[in-house]
């Protein structure tokens, strides 16, 4: 039976050439998902939750101030591939904004905590709740 749920596109964007959308490399962000489609000949699609995603970075090299465009780097917690980067995009402060935003909103509606992401077994029962703050005393 198809799913008869629409997916509502949130923001998408190609990899940019200068100022110029030239490339076979898109982004996708729709409802808890991120989409990268590359390739024209040899075609590869790569799904990643967004939930999954812990940390966003953006760069801007001064060609890509230039022409308006960045690189934003998200590290997630999965297997195939820890490390993802959006080249060369537009308006990248807005997108690591929405995306920052939209990850924390699918977290927040599919009740997910950060003992997901880092093992969830709580302290070790060998260290004291004063033990972590040691060296910054």
């Amino acid at each position: 039976m198809a799913d008869t749920r629409t997916s509502e596109t949130i923001w998408k964007d190609r990899k940019h050439f200068m100022w110029f959308p030239f490339s076979f490399t898109k982004y996708e962000v729709r409802d808890d998902r991120l989409f990268i489609q590359q390739g024209l000949l040899s075609t590869s699609f790569d799904e990643t939750l967004l939930y999954r995603i812990t940390d966003i970075k953006l760069t801007r090299s001064l060609g890509q101030k230039i022409f308006g465009t960045g690189t934003i780097e998200l590290c997630t917690k999965v297997d195939h591939d820890r490390h993802i980067s959006l080249v060369n995009i537009k308006s990248p402060m807005q997108v690591k904004k929405l995306l920052s935003d939209t990850v924390e909103e699918v977290r927040d509606r599919k009740n997910v905590t950060g003992k997901e992401f880092y093992g969830g077994h709580g302290p070790r029962p060998d260290m004291e709740p004063e033990d972590d703050f040691e060296d910054f005393h």
